[in-house]
């Protein structure tokens, strides 16, 4: 299950912007299709997504803590 966020374009602007705080976080294709999940501090996350080229879209729900940002995650499907 997606989660209910608009998609972004995952490139520097949005890495930069992003906040440095726990969340749960889903990467996308160019047409929206989701590639994965994942959960930690945000832009950390981002950067590697992005440096590897994994994603060309991403969205995010913010969390209150690594625990939180896992039960985000388990909550849709991963």
């Amino acid at each position: 299950m997606s989660l209910a966020k608009p998609w972004r374009e995952l490139d520097r602007e949005t890495v930069r912007s992003a906040p440095n705080r726990y969340a749960c976080y889903e990467l996308g294709d160019a047409d929206g299709t989701t590639l994965g999940f994942g959960a930690g501090i945000l832009r950390d996350e981002l950067k590697e997504a992005l440096a590897y080229g994994d994603a060309e879209r991403v969205r995010w729900e913010l969390a209150e803590s690594a625990d939180h940002a896992a039960r985000i995650r388990a909550d849709h499907g991963e």
